[in-house]
């Protein structure tokens, strides 16, 4: 008898704790449904401000031009000041990688979800591939000008012996060390992405407006986008104050902006380009119509 009450009383208290663990996970589950929603919310707001963004812009430039300054107060041997450092070779050298990964998730989801229709889907991802071109055919010019303006040396105990091979591959070849202008692909990738994402993202406000479906995948998918691009305004700065050449890095983060304007701010607003982000999705106003 006294067994039979124990075990019932063990069952109950099991019950109990199993009610109590439900009701912590149902908190637990509406508490990031909360911040889920209220920081997509006021992430999307700060992303789609044009006045936010044109000050973005300038932070960008004041980050190149003046973040080198902050070497000389800085701990020169932080981890971050290595080239070997965790976020150097899983982010940095991947940075593109990254960024049409959580950026394509992103497009593809709102575009699709606005309009229902694949052609529309696919002409807006289609800015992605324009920017791999972007990226591939800026490393492959940055490479041409180390070539055209570099000359082969080789390192000795008393200093650096000029050799007159005639380019990187033969000097390479005879173990010797080919020095040019480089300019610096980091700098110009980072701050090309930072423009990029922060062009793109800023559609989500507009988005969100119109009440179109936003349910939790497309916001986790959102703030996830906008703590990568936080990550590169961090890695960015590191880059600027840590690694390369003063003028290497603001010609990349210039050749970054160019790139940004000539297809961002220029090319993506005619008829024949993949258009720009937003281009399509939401109906137009009765004035807007008007007036046009």
């Amino acid at each position: 008898m006294e067994r039979g009450a124990v075990v019932g009383a063990g069952l109950g208290a099991g019950a109990r704790i199993r009610a109590l663990l439900g009701c912590l996970v149902k908190v637990l589950l509406w508490v990031a449904s909360v911040l889920l929603y209220f920081g997509s919310e006021q992430a999307a707001r700060l992303l789609g401000s044009p006045c936010l963004r044109r000050l973005y812009h300038a932070w960008l430039a004041a980050v190149v031009i003046f973040g080198p300054l902050l070497q000389f107060h800085v701990n020169p041997r932080t981890i971050f000041a290595s080239h070997g450092n965790f976020f150097n070779i899983k982010f940095v050298n991947s940075a593109w990688g990254w960024t049409c990964t959580f950026l394509g998730g992103f497009v593809l989801l709102v575009v699709f979800l606005a309009t229902r229709r694949v052609a529309v889907t696919a002409r807006h991802l289609s800015r992605l591939v324009v920017g791999a071109a972007v990226w591939r055919g800026a490393g492959r010019a940055f490479l041409l000008i180390e070539d055209l303006t570099g000359s082969c040396f080789e390192p000795l105990p008393q200093g650096l012996l000029l050799h007159e091979l005639p380019d990187r591959r033969s000097c390479l070849a005879a173990g010797h060390q080919w020095r040019g202008y480089t300019v610096s692909s980091h700098t110009f990738l980072l701050t090309f992405c930072c423009l990029l994402m922060a062009e793109e993202a800023a559609v989500f406000a507009k988005y969100l407006a119109h009440g179109l479906p936003a349910g939790a995948p497309l916001r986790l998918v959102f703030l996830l986008n906008v703590l990568l691009l936080g990550l590169w305004n961090f890695l960015l700065v590191c880059t600027v104050i840590y690694f390369h050449q003063y003028t290497h890095k603001v010609v990349g983060a210039a050749v970054g902006t160019f790139a940004w304007y000539l297809t961002y701010g220029s090319w993506y607003h005619q008829p024949w380009s993949p258009g720009s982000p937003g281009h399509g999705l939401f109906p137009r106003s009765h004035s807007s119509r008007k007036h046009n």
